[in-house]
């Protein structure tokens, strides 16, 4: 993580950590989804002793999420966990935080600060309320804790529910800690409204260079945190897509329902072994070649026929509906001999 390493993806359990055979069952669908880290939150005795039997089942490293008691936290470190999160202003006594830092110094252990704009400390909330200056402040003093004890293998993550706060304490903290930074916009709601604002708050940090690893946080399934987070690191250019796709919004030229064969491209060259490669799919001639240049195959739809074109030039022409047959088989192709190539 850090250092050039490309940027992961996280997400987090919401089932009864105390109940492994749940745990590990989300995990296994959180894997197969694309997650490469997980975060269980570790809130009693029960949920450390659980931790053993979930990592050997599973296959990324697994987080242990920790609030108010350090031997929850040293408890985790001990029976595997490969990073703990916690708040070293609630984790208890300065004792308790020297205690998770050697422990974690002492198993190689990083340990990722988790600043909250509505979990600051009360004094900075009466100084400044929640803002990002704020929330550096709180970083800043929880790293000094770790650091006091000569524990440097530090996360750091500021997370508010506001994306504008949350891209402003991301980049005041890019300036002012060494660390590396975990992106979020927290408690950003559900559906759509979560995907907007993670997209606004992660997506303007990764344009700036900045960050290591995203969780996208959503109310619900947790699977929907991952394919958010792909999409979200696929748009910014930090990640290939296997397929990239481009279509035309439509308008009043189109002869066709564009949104359903979008979908039919979509669904066919979804498929493991695909290379990264750029199809567009255009409701018009103006919408074709010229528009979409760049793409390594592409269609453009007439009333009655389409043409196919790759890298900008007209490839072929061919009659509604079977064209579209024609032209999948053709992008599927492509993607096949990227493969090879």
């Amino acid at each position: 993580m850090g250092a050039g390493a490309p940027v992961t993806i996280q997400s987090m359990t919401n089932t009864d950590t105390r109940d492994a055979a749940a745990t590990i069952a989300q995990i296994l669908e959180l894997e197969r989804a694309g997650c490469e880290i997980v975060r269980s939150s570790v809130y009693d005795e029960r949920c450390v002793e659980a931790l053993p039997e979930i990592i050997r089942n599973i296959h990324i490293p697994l987080v242990a999420d920790i609030h108010f008691d350090h031997r929850l936290a040293i408890g985790a470190m001990k029976a595997g966990v490969s990073k703990v999160r916690i708040n070293p202003g609630n984790i208890g006594s300065e004792e308790g935080v020297r205690a998770v830092a050697l422990c974690a110094k002492e198993r190689g252990i990083p340990i990722r600060i988790g600043v909250n704009g509505g979990s600051l400390e009360k004094e900075l909330l009466k100084e400044y309320g929640v803002c990002a200056e704020a929330m550096v402040i709180s970083a800043v003093r929880h790293a000094e804790m770790l650091e006091k004890y000569g524990f440097s293998d530090i996360v750091v993550s500021l997370k508010a529910s506001d994306p504008k706060t949350t891209v402003e304490a991301y980049r005041m903290a890019h300036e002012k800690l060494p660390y590396p930074l975990h992106l979020g916009v927290t408690e950003a709601g559900m559906g759509e409204d979560a995907l907007i604002k993670s997209a606004i708050g992660i997506g303007s940090l990764l344009l700036d260079g900045i960050g290591d690893t995203v969780r996208v946080s959503m109310t619900g399934g947790v699977v929907q945190e991952v394919e958010a987070a792909k999409k979200i690191l696929e748009a910014a250019g930090v990640r290939k897509s296997r397929v990239r796709i481009v279509s035309c919004p439509t308008c009043g030229r189109t002869r066709v329902e564009l949104a359903p064969i979008v979908e039919r491209v979509r669904a066919a060259l979804d498929f493991v072994g695909a290379r990264p490669i750029n199809v567009a799919v255009m409701g018009c001639a103006v919408n074709g070649p010229g528009e979409a240049k760049e793409a390594d195959i592409g269609i453009a739809f007439g009333s009655v026929n389409a043409a196919v074109f790759k890298n900008g030039a007209i490839e072929y022409t061919d009659k509604l509906p079977e064209v579209i047959d024609r032209f999948i088989e053709d992008a599927r192709a492509l993607c096949m001999m990227q493969e090879i190539g």
